[in-house]
């Protein structure tokens, strides 16, 4: 298995990142194993035992070994009735763990469009500055070509022209980290509907257009032509 589609089937490990450097980090099962209070009950998805420990006085958001608080884990497990009891008792939805992830981009990575729901419903931020190359999350989902992701955090208003480190916009990722295949082209649709800027250029001058040319990305070079890019 080469490298990209190693990487294609593990989100997790690269999103928003270049090729070959890690990037979100979930619990292995060793450090669920050895979890305790919230972040056992949050892991568990014990939304009965996460409201009895902050009834008692629990801090709402400890710390594990990486950073993580137990949103970030009820997040990683998919836990929404613990997110909810979470918050509730006064977890910080914009928490960083040591990677710099919040809780929305963690589920834009995993592609988890109820949870990601939720957690805008409760009052996360669609507009944080997220992961070591100062991505957002509608970045990361863009480079995965996250559609229905997208589609949401455009929604919450997500910064559609932020520009990472990289020099790299959303729409930009939608180009040149996939693979021009029908959710990529979809991302990109949907960032040029919301009005996207399709002239910024990445750190070498070439522009989104210029650079679906090059891939030979037709139906990404039809969307922007349509769109008045040059």
């Amino acid at each position: 298995m080469n490298l990209r589609r190693l990487l294609l089937l593990s989100p997790w490990l690269w999103a928003g990142w270049p090729l070959g450097v890690g990037a979100q980090t979930p619990p292995t099962a060793a450090e669920a194993a050895r979890y305790g209070g919230l972040h056992a009950a949050a892991w568990q998805g014990d939304a009965a035992r996460i409201a009895q420990l902050l009834a008692a006085g629990a801090d709402p958001n400890p710390r594990d070994g990486h950073g993580r608080t137990p949103l970030h884990v009820a997040t990683f497990a998919r836990r929404r009735e613990a997110i909810r009891a979470l918050v509730k008792g006064g977890a910080d939805l914009g928490a960083l763990e040591n990677d710099r992830y919040d809780a929305v981009t963690i589920a834009a990575v995993a592609d988890d469009d109820e949870t990601l729901a939720l957690l805008l419903q409760l009052g996360a931020s669609a507009r944080l500055i997220t992961s070591r190359y100062d991505g957002t999350a509608l970045i990361a989902a863009a480079h995965l070509g996250h559609d229905g992701v997208v589609r949401q955090l455009i929604a919450a208003g997500a910064p559609l022209d932020h520009v990472n480190n990289l020099h790299w916009t959303a729409l930009i990722e939608s180009i040149v980290l996939g693979q021009g295949g029908p959710r990529h082209v979809a991302t990109l649709q949907a960032l040029v509907r919301a009005g996207a800027n399709t002239q910024l250029a990445d750190r070498s001058g070439r522009t989104p257009l210029q650079l679906a040319r090059e891939r030979g990305y037709q139906p990404m070079v039809e969307i922007l032509l349509k769109a008045g890019a040059r």
